[in-house]
């Protein structure tokens, strides 16, 4: 990600709406106590998020990927009154840490947060979501996508993190390529060519994918 000038993003942090303090605490936290914790969405981002899902309205979201729970938050805060986000994670190591911010942010009864392989949760969900955020492991990037596209409702939104790579996604010719690279290689090409949906791929932070279904 340290390939956008810094001075830019502080720029465009400093010129959107402040984080509150209680996603303050979960930076502080996710830094003081959790490996890489660059994979928060942070301050930019999740303001982006709660934005696109306040203008949505979304009734269902599906989050893979909770890690310390910044984006879940974030996206919870704009959901329809009777509206629920679902959360998955394989990391059962923060569980009190993230179940201890969802019960702070007030919400937590509109988060249902699961445990799991979500490759083998997704197919258990009925659906339909609204929206959907896309945050964990590379490599199954399409494996996710595959299986919650037909779960969108029409006009439903999928958003997908990390597309650009740390700009990884411009390979020299003749360098080898990465495992991950080339998932996110075939990922964005595979939306790029779905008719499914309509796209664009937003250059904020790492990068975000967002795919209407048509």
């Amino acid at each position: 990600m340290e390939f956008i000038d810094p001075a830019l993003l502080t720029y465009c942090e400093d010129h959107s709406s402040e984080e509150d303090n209680l996603l303050k605490k979960i930076t502080r936290e996710t830094q003081a106590k959790v490996m890489m914790p660059r994979m928060i969405s942070g301050h930019l981002q999740g303001k982006m998020l709660e934005l696109f899902t306040k203008m949505q309205n979304p009734k269902t979201i599906l989050e893979i990927g909770t890690y310390t729970g910044y984006s879940g938050i974030c996206m919870a805060r704009g959901l329809d009154k009777g509206g629920k986000l679902i959360t998955l994670d394989i990391n059962d190591e923060l569980e009190t840490m993230v179940r201890g911010f969802f019960e702070e942010s007030g919400l937590a009864h509109q988060i249902d947060y699961r445990l799991g392989n979500a490759l083998e949760i997704i197919p258990t969900l009925s659906g339909p979501f609204d929206m959907v955020f896309i945050d964990a492991d590379k490599s199954n990037y399409a494996k996710y996508y595959e299986l919650v596209i037909d779960k969108m409702n029409p006009g439903g939104i999928i958003l997908a993190d990390n597309v650009l790579w740390s700009g990884k996604i411009l390979v020299e010719e003749g360098k080898k390529i990465d495992k991950d690279t080339q998932a996110i290689l075939d990922f964005n090409s595979m939306i790029q060519n779905d008719p499914r949906v309509e796209n664009a791929l937003l250059p904020i932070r790492d990068g975000v994918m967002m795919a209407r279904k048509i």
